[in-house]
């Protein structure tokens, strides 16, 4: 079995603390790993590690790589595609087959699973189980996990299940986001599951059934390598829900009994939280769930039905049940300009992480945490301090190291660079007198 996690989403539905920039999948939302890192962990239980393969763009390329090599050394950035454009799950899909295809030579019958990269799923040995399934499973069909709902959620859209076919159940319908009374219903039924985004199928099974009902995909992944690159940004953004799931009759699903979670609003993320967390205090109020990238105490008062989210330099106040809202939000800040909307006072780079403590007319203090082996240049006078690591200071072709709690001041910048020579991420306080 081959496996492709899709890593190339936005995030914005999590928006203050999930941005373009450095979306979802990339935050340690309740653990010391983020949801991609736990995506690959548990994956590669089943999947040997150099048949693991992602996706993504070119603005979280680098993103990928560190996250992948902080738990796996040996990491092979070339199992990492980067997309042309972003053009949804069916497109993104397409580019990650025809390059398995073109570059890697795959065996066009072997198990694809597909994979997004922002789930949370609890029981890792269940999950392990029901991939095994899927992966001996060999056939010309499309197989689909959906998840046996455990109460009426109208954030998920659905599969109706027909006959039982060994494992597997044949899909009867596709359904979208119901309303409460419907989603009732659906779970009393014992005929719906929750739709988990999850697919497997051949590389010859995907291209067949595109054939059929996403002509425009076939057509383009017919062309040279190259070719295909260059005409990628012709195609329509669609989801393979719309192009082929939702058409094909050549589609099974398997009942999981994962316990999991899309992480797709707060009202998801609130079912998550860890109710030791004293930072967050409720007084006389109910269903109140608070959650904070900061050092700050964040008290509700006589408050009812209520997601307080608070990151380093933006709040966001929502009521319970309003989830879809925050694309207002988004869509608002867009357009009127606010770098709020995209940017954070926390910048992740290829070298490393950049957070703005203070910042005025006179001033600023910023930390920069340096990764192993990793250098930067430096643009303008400072005063470093180095709080932990071991820093390589190259002034204009004079190197100075530096460890912990030593000092420099760099007032000429023509030729100067900060390397991490140490075996830990370097953390180093800078300070700019403007």
């Amino acid at each position: 079995m081959i496996a492709v996690i899709l890593c190339g989403g936005s995030g914005t539905r999590l928006w203050p603390i999930s941005r373009k920039s450095y979306p979802k999948q990339f935050l340690k939302l309740y653990g010391k790993s983020s949801l991609l890192q736990d995506t690959y962990l548990r994956t590669s239980n089943v999947v040997e590690n150099n048949k693991i393969f992602i996706v993504g763009n070119e603005s979280n390329y680098f993103h990928i790589i560190h996250q992948l090599k902080e738990i796996n050394k040996d990491f092979d950035e070339s199992n990492v595609f980067v997309e042309p454009m972003s053009l949804n799950t069916a497109p993104g899909i397409a580019f990650a087959i025809k390059t398995l295809i073109d570059k890697f030579n795959i065996d066009k019958n072997e198990n694809i699973v597909i994979l997004p990269s922002d789930q949370y799923i609890a029981n890792v040995d269940e999950y392990i189980k029901e991939l095994n399934i899927i992966k001996n499973f060999s056939s010309n069909l499309i197989i689909t996990m959906g998840i046996k709902p455990d109460k009426p959620e109208t954030g998920y859209g659905y599969i109706k299940i027909g006959d039982k076919i060994g494992d597997f159940y044949k899909v009867a319908e596709f359904k979208e986001k119901p309303d409460l009374d419907t989603a009732k219903q659906y779970l009393e039924s014992n005929e719906y599951l929750w739709n988990s985004g999850i697919y497997s199928f051949s590389a010859n099974t995907f291209m067949a059934e595109c054939k059929k009902y996403c002509q425009e995909i076939y057509d383009i992944m017919q062309k040279s390598y190259d070719q295909f690159l260059n005409d990628f940004k012709t195609l329509h953004s669609i989801s393979i829900d719309y192009a082929i799931s939702e058409k094909t009759d050549m589609i099974i699903v398997l009942k999981s009994y994962l316990t999991w979670n899309d992480v797709g609003s707060f009202d998801k993320l609130a079912d998550l939280q860890n109710e030791d967390n004293k930072k967050y205090i409720n007084i006389d109020s109910k269903n109140v769930f608070s959650y904070s990238n900061s050092n700050r105490l964040i008290v509700a008062l006589g408050i009812d039905d209520i997601n307080i989210i608070d990151d380093k330099d933006a709040i966001l106040i929502q009521k319970k049940g309003k989830s879809e809202d925050i694309k207002k939000v988004v869509d608002y800040l867009k357009q009127n300009n606010f770098k709020e909307f995209d940017e954070n006072i926390v910048i992740h780079n290829q070298w490393g992480v950049c957070e703005t403590l203070l910042d005025n007319e006179n001033y600023n203090i910023k930390i920069l945490n340096i990764y192993l082996n990793q250098e930067i240049k430096l643009i303008e006078s400072v005063h470093l301090i180095v709080v932990d690591g071991v820093a390589e200071v190259n002034e204009n072709n004079i190197k100075t190291v530096l460890k912990k709690n030593e000092d420099i001041y760099l007032n000429n910048l023509n030729d100067c660079s900060i390397k991490n020579i140490s075996d830990v991420d370097l953390k180093i306080i800078e300070v700019n007198i403007k």
